[in-house]
């Protein structure tokens, strides 16, 4: 069990990303190759990325490299997901080649005894092998990550904006009670199912939250309490967002398949861009369709600062419950990554 205790000062300190944090989307999904645990929500990602990495020498590096060094393990090093991701994967990479080899050494030898580390670890301290640690993690992004950055930036979003919504309705406590089902909010502690028992005292740091794609189940935080606390936690649809089923027929004939796609995908509420990577269109075209939208009366939009946030009226939310999505089953695929 983790126990977050929060100060008064922490609450006006919560912050909920709005982005992929790459080098935790990174993590997780080597996590996802190396279980078969709810594998089934990834299936499809699963597959195309065992196809990529089977038999290259790219699928040698992650099996060699990448997995040794973050295991999906009690312990994995906590400069391998520096908080400067946050603002992109070159200022996440940058800030691994530049951590103190002191720091590098402490850790890896925390890997090595609680985890297990490779023989070749010990060389991390070096910056040239950091650099080549770096280089693998950005082809590995490129090659399994990026083609699906549209999806992963849809399911964060729409995570966001009903966290937003649940601030709004609930507050702060509604917040923190319903961001998952293994988090229980007993105030003025956040308890988490954990894989150990440990206390983490905010002391008026905050948190940042990070809804994470590849997440499964089980959050995970920072192991070192002094570094700036965050919290990784799955998607509230704990699966990745599926295409428009069969279903949306009857919808996607009124409104047409593009527009009914667009009306769904605002059932959270999203931004122009949001929208417009969701539907793989431009920002343009996204404003023509919830200019249509708006004028039938099934969505609203406000503008704040520099972007628009479009969400759904009674009349839209109406039309999606005409529609319901049909149930899916768990997919039968259970496949080992192997070369």
């Amino acid at each position: 069990m983790l126990r977050i205790h929060f100060t008064p000062e922490d609450f006006s300190r919560i912050r909920v990303a709005g982005t992929p944090d790459p080098l935790w989307e990174i993590t997780c999904s080597l996590h996802r190759l190396q279980t078969t645990r709810g594998r089934w929500a990834y299936a499809d990602w699963y597959r195309t990325t065992r196809d990529t990495l089977a038999g290259t020498g790219l699928g040698a590096v992650v099996r060699r490299l990448l997995v040794p060094v973050l295991p999906r393990a009690l312990y994995l090093p906590d400069f391998l997901t520096p908080y400067e991701a946050a603002d992109g994967l070159e200022r996440g990479l940058a800030a691994i080649v530049d951590t103190p080899a002191a720091r590098v050494a402490h850790e890896v030898s925390l890997l090595d005894r609680l985890s297990g580390a490779p023989s070749w670890a010990p060389r991390l301290v070096e910056r040239g092998t950091r650099e080549e640690l770096v280089k693998a993690l950005r082809a590995y992004h490129e090659a399994v990550i990026a083609p699906h950055h549209d999806r992963i930036c849809a399911g964060i979003a729409g995570e966001r904006a009903l966290r937003a919504r649940q601030t709004l309705d609930t507050g702060i406590d509604g917040l923190l009670a319903g961001l998952s089902p293994v988090m229980r909010w007993r105030p003025p502690v956040l308890h988490v199912d954990y894989v150990e028992d440990r206390d983490l005292y905010l002391g008026g740091r905050g948190l940042r939250l990070v809804p994470s794609y590849f997440c499964w189940q089980s959050p995970i935080s920072m192991a070192d309490d002094t570094l700036r606390p965050v919290l990784i936690y799955p998607l509230h649809t704990s699966r990745p967002p599926a295409a428009a089923p069969a279903a949306d027929a009857p919808l996607a004939a009124l409104l047409g398949g593009t527009r009914a796609a667009a009306l769904r995908s605002l059932a959270l509420g999203a931004t122009t861009s949001e929208l417009a990577r969701f539907l793989g269109v431009s920002p343009s075209t996204a404003t023509h369709h919830t200019t249509v939208l708006r004028d039938a009366g099934l969505i609203t939009s406000r503008r704040w600062h520099n972007t628009v946030l479009h969400t759904l009226t009674p009349l839209g939310a109406a039309m999606l419950r005409r529609t319901p999505v049909a149930p899916e089953g768990p997919s039968a695929t259970h496949v080992e990554f192997r070369s």
